[in-house]
C-alpha cells in the first residue's frame, strides 16, 4: 500500500514537472528567434556545468563543496529514486547507492541550512529561506523509506503514523524540488540553468568554444524596431538566461553603481525581466531593491514597455558596463548585453539619452570625436615628434592608434611617453593622424548603434587601405572595440594594448629600464583590459621590471572595482550617494601606496578627478619612460693625421 502510494506520488510529481517544463519553455519562446543548435547544446551542457560553471562557483571553496554535495546528491538520488521506488527495481546495490547519495545531499543541505540562519545581505530571502528545509525533508524522508529496500530494515517497519509523516515529507520535498523546478520557486534555476548552459547566446564563452566572448552583438539597423522595448523583444535564450538566476547576489556585491547608491542592482534588474516575461509585479521580490526605489511599485508583461513599467530609465543609464556582474555570475548570465539592448531602444527609437548624451552623440557625427574638438587637432601633441604618417609611408610594422586621448592634455603625457619608448625600441611605427576617427566605443555603449557602425565602417575602410602587422593603442576601450567588435563588420586585425606590447619589447631586450626608487605602488586593473580581455599579467610584469612590488588592492584582478569611466557613465551622470572613483581611490589609499599605476585614459581622468589629498596617478608608459635607459651610440674619435716634416 505504502509502496503504491509512493509510486503514485513520484509519477504525479514527474508528470507535473514535464507539464511545468513545457509551460516554462513557452514563456521563453515569447522572445525573438535566435539560431541555436539544440542537440549540440544539450550534448555540451554537462561539461559546461561541471567545468565552466564550477570554475566560477569554486571561487568560494566552501560554497563550491556545498553545491557539489547538495546538487550532485539531488541529481543522483532523483535518478535512483525513479529506478528504485517508481519502477521497483529491487536491487540492493542501487538501493545502497541511493542511501549514499541521499546522505551526501543531506550533508550539503545541512550547510545550506546553516548559511541561511544568518545569510549575507546579498542573498534574497523570502521563498529561498525555506529551500534548505525542503532539501532536508526530501533527503530524510527518502532515506528512511529506502532503508527496507536496501535490506537495512525489514519490510513494513514502523507504524502508519510514521508512514504518514514520511509521505508528507516526500510531498513537501518533491513539491519544492520537482514541481517547483519548472512551475516557479527557488529550484527553478536548476531546470532553467541547465537549459541556459545548453542554449547560451554566447556559446563561445565556454571551454568548448573560444573561452572568452565580450564584444557586443551587432544590431541589424534595417529591423522594424531597433533595440529592446518589451521583454518579448529579447532573444528567446536571453529570457531563458534571466530565468536561470539563482538570486545569489554576487552581481549585486560586485556592482560599482549599486555600491555608490545609484538606482541599479543587477540582480533586481534580472528578476524584473523574469517578472515581465511571466507577467506580474515585483511585490514578491525578497532581495535588495534598487537604491532609492521602493519594491512593489513596478510590474508589466512580456508585451508591455520595460521602461517606466518594470524599471526606471535611470536604472539602465547607471551601468558602467564594467562586466563585474557578468564575471561573478555563477549562472553566466549576460547583464550588460541586456542593458545595452534596452539602451539601444531608448537612444535610437526614443532619442532619450540623458544629460550630455545627445551632445556627445552629435559631436561624434559632426567632428568624429565625443568632445567636439577640431578633428585636425588630434595630433597637435606630437608636432615636435616627427611621427611617420600612414598616408605617406603606406606600410609599417605597428599602427599606433592614438584614440581620443590625443585631445586631452593629461593623456598627451602618456602618449608622448609611449612614443619615447617605441623610438627607444626602434619600432617601425606610423599613425593615421587626420584619418583616425573615434573608435565608436562611447556611441555603442550609449545605445547609438547607427553611429557606432558608421564610425567603425569608415575606420575599417581606412585601415584596410594600408599594410601593417599590429595595431597598438593606450586605450583599453579602443583596444576592445578594434579587437572584438570590428571583426563583425569586416575589420580583422591583430590588436594589442600598449602594456602588452611594451612587455613584449622589454622581454625581448628592445629597450632597457633601470630600477626605480619607487616602492609604494599599487595597480588599478582597467575593466576593458582585464575583465573584457583577460590581460592582468603584462602590467604587473612591467612594474616588476622596474623593481616594484605591487601593493595589491583587496579588489584587484578580475575583481577590480570599476573607476566609473566606462559605458558612458560620466556622460549620463546618474546621481548616487557617492562617486564611484571616490570609492576606488579609497581602495587605493587602503594599500598605503603613494602612486597608483594605470593603463587607461578614462581611469586616469576619473581617479585624478578625486578631490582632496590622494596618491599620484601615473600611466605605466610614464613610469617606464621615466626609468628608460638611454644608450648613447659611442662617437668615433677621428684618426689623427700625421704631420709632415719640413725639409
Amino acid at each position: 500500500m505504502l509502496d503504491n502510494l509512493l509510486r503514485i506520488l513520484i509519477a504525479a510529481a514527474l508528470v507535473l514537472l514535464v507539464i511545468g517544463a513545457w509551460r516554462r519553455i513557452r514563456l521563453w519562446r515569447q522572445g525573438q528567434a535566435d539560431s541555436v543548435n539544440l542537440l549540440a547544446g544539450l550534448a555540451k551542457m554537462p561539461r559546461r556545468y561541471l567545468v565552466d560553471l564550477h570554475h566560477v562557483v569554486a571561487r568560494d571553496k566552501a560554497m563550491s563543496h556545498t553545491h557539489v554535495a547538495t546538487a550532485g546528491g539531488f541529481v543522483a538520488s532523483a535518478a535512483l529514486i525513479v529506478l528504485v521506488h517508481l519502477f521497483g527495481v529491487n536491487n540492493a546495490i542501487l538501493s545502497g547507492a541511493l542511501l549514499v547519495t541521499l546522505a551526501v545531499m543531506f550533508v550539503g543541505a545541512t550547510f545550506v541550512f546553516r548559511r541561511r540562519l544568518n545569510p549575507p545581505s546579498r542573498l534574497s530571502k523570502g521563498p529561498w529561506m525555506r529551500l534548505p528545509k525542503s532539501l532536508l525533508a526530501f533527503a530524510v524522508s527518502f532515506f528512511i523509506l529506502t532503508l527496507p529496500a536496501a535490506g537495512v530494515l525489514p519490510e513494513n517497519t514502523g507504524s502508519w503514523l510514521l508512514a504518514t509523516v514520511l509521505l508528507l515529507g516526500v510531498v513537501w520535498g518533491m513539491g519544492e524540488l520537482f514541481f517547483g523546478m519548472t512551475w516557479g520557486g527557488p529550484m527553478k534555476h536548476a531546470f532553467a540553468g541547465a537549459m541556459h548552459l545548453a542554449f547560451h547566446r554566447r556559446a563561445e564563452r565556454f571551454t568548448d568554444g573560444e573561452g572568452r566572448s565580450t564584444g557586443l552583438k551587432l544590431l541589424d539597423l534595417t529591423a522594424a524596431k531597433l533595440g529592446v522595448e518589451k521583454p518579448a523583444d529579447f532573444k528567446w535564450n536571453q529570457l531563458l538566461g534571466f530565468d536561470a538566476c539563482v538570486q545569489c547576489g554576487r552581481c549585486e556585491a560586485a556592482c560599482p553603481a549599486f555600491a555608490a547608491g545609484q538606482p541599479l542592482n543587477p540582480k533586481k534588474l534580472i528578476q524584473d525581466m523574469v517578472v515581465g516575461m511571466a507577467g506580474g509585479t515585483d511585490a514578491k521580490y525578497a532581495g535588495s531593491p534598487y537604491p532609492g526605489i521602493e519594491v512593489g511599485h513596478h510590474g508589466g508583461s512580456a508585451h508591455q514597455p520595460i521602461v517606466n513599467g518594470l524599471v526606471e530609465a535611470e536604472t539602465l543609464w547607471s551601468c558602467t558596463t564594467c562586466r563585474a556582474c557578468v564575471e561573478e555570475c555563477p549562472m553566466m548570465i549576460e547583464h550588460v548585453d541586456a542593458i545595452v539592448d534596452m539602451r539601444r531602444f531608448l537612444t535610437l527609437e526614443k532619442g532619450a539619452t540623458p544629460n550630455k548624451g545627445p551632445e556627445v552623440l552629435e559631436n561624434l557625427i559632426a567632428t568624429d570625436n565625443p568632445g567636439g574638438f577640431e578633428p585636425g587637432s588630434r595630433m597637435h601633441w606630437a608636432a615636435d615628434l616627427s611621427l611617420p604618417i600612414m598616408a605617406d609611408v603606406k606600410e609599417a610594422d605597428v599602427l599606433f592608434w592614438v584614440g581620443d586621448g590625443g585631445f586631452d592634455m593629461r593623456n598627451q603625457r602618456t602618449l608622448r611617453s609611449f612614443v619615447k619608448l617605441l623610438k627607444a625600441a626602434g619600432v617601425n611605427m606610423a599613425v593615421l593622424a587626420d584619418e583616425e576617427r573615434d573608435s565608436g566605443d562611447v556611441a555603442r555603449r550609449l545605445g547609438d548603434e547607427a553611429t557606432f557602425q558608421w564610425l567603425a565602417k569608415r575606420n575599417i575602410a581606412v585601415l584596410n587601405s594600408y599594410r601593417f602587422k599590429t595595431i597598438v593603442t593606450c586605450d583599453p576601450h579602443s583596444f576592445h572595440v578594434l579587437k572584438n567588435e570590428y571583426p563583425a563588420l569586416g575589420g580583422q586585425y591583430q590588436v594589442k594594448h600598449h602594456t602588452t606590447y611594451l612587455n613584449e619589447l622589454l622581454q625581448a631586450g628592445r629597450f632597457k629600464v633601470e630600477k626605480t626608487p619607487l616602492t609604494s605602488v599599487t595597480y588599478h586593473d582597467p575593466c576593458y583590459l582585464g575583465r573584457y580581455n583577460g590581460e592582468y599579467e603584462a602590467p604587473r610584469q612591467l612594474l616588476k621590471s622596474l623593481g616594484i612590488e605591487v601593493k595589491e588592492m583587496e579588489r584587484s584582478g578580475f575583481r577590480s572595482r570599476c573607476c566609473g569611466g566606462g559605458g558612458g557613465a560620466p556622460i549620463t551622470d546618474i546621481p548616487g550617494k557617492q562617486r564611484i572613483p571616490d570609492m576606488r581611490m579609497d581602495d587605493v589609499k587602503q594599500t598605503g601606496a603613494e602612486i597608483v599605476a594605470v593603463g587607461c585614459p578614462q581611469c586616469t581622468a576619473m581617479l585624478e578627478g578625486v578631490v582632496g589629498p590622494r596618491p599620484e596617478v601615473k600611466d605605466l608608459a610614464e613610469l617606464l619612460a621615466d626609468a628608460l635607459v638611454i644608450e648613447e651610440t659611442p662617437v668615433k674619435k677621428p684618426t689623427p693625421v700625421a704631420q709632415g716634416v719640413a725639409a
